[in-house]
């Protein structure tokens, strides 16, 4: 019997156009996919159409070709999958796991600072857990952790080690946002389980939201991928790479004369 060829993906967000930080991933997913003998696919994650557009996917695609990526398959557009995200979302609430929550971003800033989730922020107190969404109001969607996470002994291999997590650190995580009916934390575990994705590489930066990931796959039946999650490129001043923190472009580099192998050899791909 065939043993099947590893996957990897490649999955950027169109909100912007992508920096070093995206290409070190790109690069990486493409040797380690290289390395296993694997298939790379590309994955544009577009769910926010408040953020994202049709033009920087398209654009995010011309820069990968660019630094002489190429992808296995028809590229996957999120935002053209969002009735399989509800489909999931609607399991976990049949399963009795989920509630509404009405709560504005001036409650939630209200909230005091401690005790806080992995990124810092609040977690949330369960209000309309309690005493349910305010009428009238847009409804997000949220995981009522206990009832979610309780009696789960759950791991996730990381760089071949298999290490415990606790998506309970997170609290009641919203995993259907209200302005877009669904949530990243859904639609990267739909996805990844559809495509047969066996092999995630991404930043340290996503490392703690994969105990979120895995609950989902283990609620939902899903496979668990392998995860290795690398250092992200850094500015001078030690902060992540951001467009909006006036770090260049690729397409910018591009622009003032960079190529496609200064880039490679740059990140440690000559």
């Amino acid at each position: 019997m065939l043993t099947p060829r590893p996957v990897f993906r490649f999955a950027p967000s169109p909100n912007g156009r992508l920096h070093l930080g995206h290409a070190y991933s790109a690069l990486l997913n493409q040797h380690r996919a290289r390395e296993a003998g694997g298939h790379l696919l590309l994955r544009i994650e577009d769910i926010d159409q408040t953020r994202c557009n049709r033009s920087l996917g398209e654009a995010a695609i011309d820069d990968l070709h660019w630094l002489g990526l190429r992808f296995d398959g028809a590229v996957r557009w999120q935002s053209e999958h969002l009735a399989e995200y509800h489909a999931a979302q609607k399991r976990l609430t049949e399963a009795g796991l989920t509630y509404p929550c009405s709560c504005t971003r001036k409650d939630l800033a209200a909230l005091p600072p401690s005790p806080a989730d992995p990124e810092g922020q609040p977690l949330y107190p369960g209000t309309c857990r309690s005493t349910g969404p305010r009428p009238g109001l847009p409804a997000s969607l949220r995981l009522a952790m206990d009832r979610a996470a309780g009696g789960r002994a759950l791991t996730m291999t990381e760089k071949g080690r298999v290490l415990p997590v606790d998506p309970a650190v997170w609290g009641d995580v919203v995993i259907a946002r209200k302005d877009i009916g669904t949530s990243y934390h859904i639609a990267v575990c739909v996805d990844d389980a559809l495509q047969g994705v066996s092999h995630v590489v991404r930043g340290t930066d996503l490392f703690a939201a994969t105990s979120i990931h895995r609950l989902v796959q283990d609620i939902l039946g899903l496979p668990e991928p392998h995860y290795h999650h690398h250092d992200l490129i850094r500015h001078d001043t030690g902060r992540k790479l951001a467009k909006s923190q006036g770090d260049r472009s690729l397409a910018d580099l591009r622009a003032a004369g960079v190529t496609a192998a200064d880039i490679r050899r740059q990140l440690g791909f000559s």
